[in-house]
């Protein structure tokens, strides 16, 4: 499997970790399989893929959709790095109120899951 899934603090948000094939040439990974994140429990469909670039400093609000527009979020860094937190705002979650922070990283490569 390319992906290690790790368990966060928030139920359903998950970081995600790629296994990295890298040599003198570069690198590649894997993204994003529907198989993978399907066994890992993330069964959401994939719809959009989005791309922003956010200068030094910027800071982003907190983003979500009310049903029946809500959409997952794969959330990850390609160049620099970002403190990403992700904050349970779901009423009848058992882990609402509850907040989780990574850092995700063009070096790390890891990548966020917030559904």
């Amino acid at each position: 499997m390319p992906f290690n899934f790790e368990k966060t603090e928030i139920n359903d948000v998950i970081l995600v970790k790629p296994k990295v094939f890298g040599d003198d040439r570069g690198f590649f990974m894997e993204t994003y399989k529907e198989s993978d994140f399907e066994n890992a429990g993330i069964k959401d469909k994939f719809v959009q893929d989005n791309y922003s670039k956010s200068v030094k400093g910027v800071l982003r609000g907190l983003h979500f959709q009310k049903p029946p527009m809500q959409q997952g979020k794969l959330v990850r860094c390609v160049m620099g790095k970002i403190f990403d937190v992700a904050v349970d705002i779901r009423k009848d979650s058992p882990t609402f109120g509850k907040w989780t922070a990574y850092e995700l990283s063009e070096d790390n490569k890891h990548m966020l899951w917030i559904p």
